[in-house]
């Protein structure tokens, strides 16, 4: 009974393995034919039950049908695994002749292109670059600045008051202030950075980025001041354009200076130039010699050393340098306005 059992079972397996569909189907006959609880294990129980003389032979058969069992799977199992592998590879095919799937691809802002370009070429010309915190105190936003209490510049159409003295810078000079107080003559920093102010129109918006720079050397003149600004003008410009200082004035610098380039798109030669408004000069910021007051104030000899300042709008550069009519349509994240750049 034991060897008719046995035969019985081998054939039931090698038909189940034969007609596997799947590696599925092959464990699921596995678990049936092999498992703990299948036939032919308790067959192998029962053989200590068994009389002396059945027992090899019973158990010869059993362990042989149980190799054959195993073989079959075996070589099932591989023709099965290489069907599926197959079958994945064709779902999983890429046809590398399709076009790419377009992923949008950003862009520097314009103003930040700007800035970029302004400071690398300040530290070419081996200056280096400071920051500082944009929410600041009276005395270095105004007072450290020959800004003396009721001067206009801190009237309350100007500067956002905050408590406890504090204000939102309305310049970066402030950043000046705090890099002579913290280190000896020769200074030359480039200082990029927000600043905030009360007004808001097609050329003004309550926040904007400014870049001042500062140099506190012996023998510093307004000469040097005029030929930094002529070479950066050119570097931002073009070789062509021209730089002019008009006469102006700084509660900071003495003598103060206001400067201008000449126009890039018509070189002065259209009185109908939509960039220039026919003047053939833009107004890019204003410049000057550091105030004796204010190298005093950081404690320097002024009797030694000498400087220039000035702060440009990298906002209104980028204005002039990519023909936009409104400032603000920078600061509005609009990104039909952004990816024309």
């Amino acid at each position: 009974m034991a060897a008719d059992r046995i035969e019985e079972l081998r054939e039931e397996a090698l038909s189940a393995v034969a007609a596997a569909n799947s590696t599925a189907d092959l464990e699921s006959v596995r678990v049936k034919y092999l498992g703990r609880s299948a036939g032919l294990t308790e067959v192998k129980k029962g053989i200590r039950d068994l009389p002396p003389e059945e027992r090899r032979e019973i158990g010869g058969a059993a362990n042989r049908t149980t190799k054959e069992i195993e073989a079959a799977l075996a070589e099932r199992l591989e023709t099965l695994a290489a069907a599926e592998r197959e079958e994945r590879l064709k779902a999983e095919a890429v046809d590398v002749t399709l076009p790419g799937t377009p992923y949008p691809k950003g862009s520097l802002h314009p103003s930040v292109r700007v800035i970029d370009e302004l400071v690398d070429f300040f530290v070419g010309l081996g200056y280096r670059v400071a920051e500082g915190p944009e929410v600041e105190t009276d005395y270095y936003n105004f007072t450290a600045l020959n800004i003396p209490p009721g001067h206009p510049a801190r009237g309350m159409q100007d500067t956002f008051f905050l408590d406890e003295g504090l204000v939102l810078r309305t310049h970066t000079s402030p950043v000046q202030i705090r890099t002579m107080l913290s280190q000896e003559p020769p200074v030359y920093v480039v200082c990029p950075g927000r600043v905030y102010r009360r007004d808001s129109d097609p050329t003004h918006t309550p926040m904007f980025n400014q870049v001042e720079g500062l140099a506190v050397d012996e023998g510093l003149t307004l000469g040097h001041l005029k030929g930094t600004l002529t070479a950066m003008a050119r570097h931002i410009f073009g070789e062509s354009v021209q730089l002019r200082l008009r006469p102006s004035y700084f509660q900071f610098t003495e003598p103060s200076v206001e400067m201008d380039v000449s126009c890039f798109v018509c070189v002065g030669e259209d009185p109908n130039c939509k960039v220039c408004k026919g003047a053939g000069w833009l107004e890019m910021g204003g410049a000057g010699m550091v105030d004796p007051a204010v190298v005093a104030e950081v404690g320097y000899d002024t009797e030694r050393y000498t400087g220039f300042a000035f702060g440009m709008g990298p906002d209104r550069m980028a204005m002039v340098k990519y023909g936009v009519s409104d400032l603000r349509l920078f600061f509005e994240g609009d990104l039909r306005f952004l990816r024309q750049f």
